[in-house]
């Protein structure tokens, strides 16, 4: 217990002491997974609203491959990315290999079908009088979506909650398409990855304070974001 303790406090301290080291990798952590929501988010509610509100052939494959893809290991999704943005892949010569680019790159089609398939789960448990209606009364097809984002915004926050916690707790993806390199592409769980392999759990325990602290803050702000629902 003497062990914990003493890394503990050693952990705190660098938290608290402004660790250039530390929170370079926290903040790179968290803008890469910024990027990567924020691509899902945009990218995600138009194709929950097609899977929603229209019928088209092939329609349920496309839903049983993003079901399937929800459960995808990480490491599947970097060493595919891998082989297309490599020197030698499709992609190569964009150089997006080893750069928070391409960690934002995989985190975004890593949690793509969990905005999708959360949204999907949102909009089709909503009555569909609300589009109807907003369109019967001259809404715009844009229009009528942000009626139904609005009713159904509760869940969204809760998708969006998930994607992000996900996406910055994953290590696959970061550490075969970013390749842990100090100050520029390490993230959180790849460095305490690494921490862990040198016997050196003080970095690696703070690291991971720091990433509960960040779990507790995403549920924190999802309760008190539902609990404004329970007082309406």
């Amino acid at each position: 217990m003497s062990v914990f303790w003493e890394s503990f406090l050693a952990a705190m301290n660098l938290i608290f002491s402004g660790d250039q080291e530390v929170w370079k990798i926290v903040f790179v952590s968290l803008g890469c997974t910024f990027w990567a929501s924020l691509g899902a988010c945009l990218l995600g509610l138009p194709i929950s609203f097609a899977l929603a509100y229209r019928e088209f052939s092939g329609k349920r494959i496309l839903i049983l491959i993003f079901n399937t893809l929800q459960s995808v290991p990480t490491v599947v999704v970097g060493l595919f990315l891998y082989v297309f943005i490599s020197r030698r892949g499709i992609f190569g010569p964009l150089d997006l290999l080893y750069t928070p680019k391409a960690i934002s790159l995989g985190q975004f089609f890593l949690i793509l079908p969990l905005v999708v398939m959360f949204t999907l789960a949102a909009i089709s448990r909503l009555d569909r009088r609300y589009h109807q209606t907003a369109l019967t009364l001259g809404a715009s097809g844009w229009q009528a979506a942000l009626v139904v984002l609005r009713e159904s915004r509760f869940a969204l926050v809760a998708a969006v909650c998930a994607a992000f916690g996900r996406g910055v707790a994953e290590v696959g993806v970061s550490m075969m398409l970013g390749g842990n390199i100090k100050g520029f592409s390490r993230t959180m769980t790849t460095a305490m990855a690494l921490e862990y392999d040198k016997g050196e759990f003080v970095m690696a325990v703070a690291l991971g304070l720091i990433l509960l602290l960040v779990s507790l803050i995403l549920n924190f702000s999802l309760s008190q974001f539902q609990s404004h629902r329970g007082e309406q």
